[in-house]
């Protein structure tokens, strides 16, 4: 009923013990132990929860991984600094080295300087000496004149006292560049202790990096499992859901008995707060209460009228989306999974609804969320009574059912055909009016049942 107008080593041994304690084996129920739709859901809901908890595992992991790799990240930084350093430490000592050659052989040199002034000072005295004991009469034999005499002795005395200064600045020489080599030399041991420091960081650096690559490696293992046992989990949970699917085609799931279908509408109601009488009057009115739910798109099913009127042809483009999406996720076929259709004069003139509530695929989207946040089965299934009744609920009290006044339920009904709660008139053309009034009465006569005591 629902129109156009609705949306070997040790190593190895460690390694496998450590995948045995780390993931220990889990039990994946077969398909043929999944027989009744309770069954499969609750099943689903096993695998559902170890799906979360692989999914904790792997955040966990790789969290550890990101971890693990900033420390590989660090220490290599670190290894290349430290390698920049002794590199430049090496260049030092090189340099030093140089310079205290340079040193040595500048020390050498003034070492000779000074031996060579020293055998200078000693002629000097020498004949200083000679000439103070040259006799008088010597004297004034050799010499022209005794001025000459003492001018020569003054000029030596005084070429002495100058090799004396120069001698005196060269030996200060001498002991500053011995100081400067031991300083250079100290400087140079320092370096080298620096420079075996260094090494002996770089080296530790390097077996903690080759350790945390070795960690990495089991646990990008262990990342990359948890993704496999993921998948597995995964492939199984839409098997499951595919069975579900099968054994909550048209006619499966709808209870019979009348008390069964006042519990399910109960517990809709329940949940949202709208009347069961007015969800079981709307689901008779839709489905008769399920047992109508589609006689297009159906080829293979049961009851099929127009098998070769496919979805496309009944449904409007702007739905197609949807349901093709709705199927994917159920594991049905769209090309056989039955929706409603009205035919007339050998025209489709409307259709595409779907379920024992005849949603149409955008608006159950709209919908799908809500449900499974109430009933903790994803996807939420149109095909499937419980959530049949629910969306159908939840639609009503969005337009103000759950008031559980006449005015707000005549209105919530007439959306739930139009999309307004107004009758406009492109609803009457509908049918709107019928389309209540009926669903009305259908409530009503529920409700006296129920009053009744069933």
């Amino acid at each position: 009923m629902k129109n156009l107008f609705k949306k070997g080593s040790l190593k190895t041994l460690l390694v496998i013990l450590f995948f045995v304690l780390i993931f220990p084996q889990f039990h994946l129920l077969s398909q043929d132990e999944c027989k009744t739709i309770s069954e499969c859901e609750a099943l689903y809901k096993q695998l559902e929860e170890e799906i979360k908890k692989v999914e904790a595992n792997i955040a966990k992991t790789k969290e550890e991984k990101k971890t693990r790799e900033n420390q590989i990240k660090f220490l290599k930084s670190k290894i290349q600094q430290l390698e920049l350093q002794i590199k430049q430490t090496n260049l030092q000592i090189k340099e030093l080295t140089l310079q205290i050659e340079d040193t040595e052989n500048a020390i050498l040199e003034t070492s000779l300087r000074i031996e060579n002034m020293q055998k200078k000072l000693s002629q000097i005295l020498r004949t200083i000496y000679e000439e103070d004991q040259k006799p008088l009469i010597q004297i004034l034999l050799t010499e022209k004149t005794i001025a000459g005499f003492f001018d020569n002795l003054a000029a030596l005395e005084a070429l002495n006292k100058k090799q004396k200064e120069i001698l005196a600045e060269v030996k200060s020489l001498k002991a500053f560049l011995e100081e400067e080599k031991e300083n250079l030399e100290s400087q140079k041991s320092d370096l080298e202790k620096l420079l075996s420091i260094r090494t002996l960081q770089k080296q530790e650096n390097e077996f903690a990096k080759k350790e945390q690559e070795k960690l990495l490696a089991m646990t990008e293992a262990q990342y990359q499992q948890y993704l496999k046992q993921k998948k597995e989990l995964e492939q199984r949970a839409a098997e499951v859901m595919a069975r579900i699917a099968q054994l909550t085609l048209p006619g499966l799931t709808v209870p019979r008995d009348r008390k069964e279908l006042y519990q399910l509408a109960n517990w809709a109601g329940n949940l949202t707060g709208v009347r069961p009488a007015l969800i079981l009057g709307l689901i008779e009115v839709e489905s008769a209460l399920g047992t109508n739910v589609g006689q297009c798109n159906c080829a293979g099913q049961p009851i099929c009228r127009h098998p070769e009127l496919s979805y496309k042809k009944v449904m409007p483009t702007s739905q197609w989306a949807a349901f093709e999406q709705i199927t994917k996720e159920l594991g049905l076929n769209p090309d056989t999974t039955p929706v409603s259709c009205y035919v007339g004069g050998g025209k489709v003139q409307m259709g595409g609804a779907m379920g024992p509530a005849q949603f149409m695929p955008n608006t159950w989207l709209r919908y799908k969320g809500r449900i499974e946040n109430l009933t903790g089965i994803k996807p939420a299934n149109p095909w499937r009574a419980s959530d049949a009744f629910l969306g159908a609920a939840l639609y009503l009290a969005d337009f103000g059912a759950s008031s559980k006044k006449l005015e707000d339920e005549r209105g919530a009904v007439t959306a739930y055909l139009c999309g307004t709660t107004q009758m406009t008139n492109r609803c009457k053309r509908a049918g709107g009016e019928w389309y209540r009034n009926l669903v009305l009465q259908k409530a009503a006569d529920w409700e006296e049942w129920i009053k009744n005591g069933f």
